[in-house]
């Protein structure tokens, strides 16, 4: 295995089961999130309040990633999310 091979397949392995760990079944935030998203589209007239709940979820989800992501990947990839999110949280 060449040792490009080697670091992705360790980027996107769970340490613990070495399993590949890339995309999962939505837990309760994303199902929070794609809601508020979708309802924000049905109701403009909510679409503030459904957007700062949908932050929320997303920000409580890329915590949980960064915390106990399964692979490298999972918690890079919660840390980028957490990082747009306040970027888009302060303009």
């Amino acid at each position: 295995m060449t040792q490009a091979r080697s670091a992705l397949t360790w980027f996107v392995r769970n340490p613990q089961t070495d399993r590949v760990a890339v995309a999962q079944p939505p837990n309760i935030a994303i199902l929070t999130w794609i809601a508020a998203r979708a309802g924000g589209w049905l109701w403009d007239d909510r679409a503030m309040e459904l957007r700062w709940i949908g932050s929320g979820a997303l920000l409580v989800w890329a915590l949980d990633e960064m915390a106990r992501g399964q692979s490298p990947f999972r918690r890079t990839l919660g840390a980028a999310v957490l990082g747009y999110q306040l970027v888009s949280l302060a303009r």
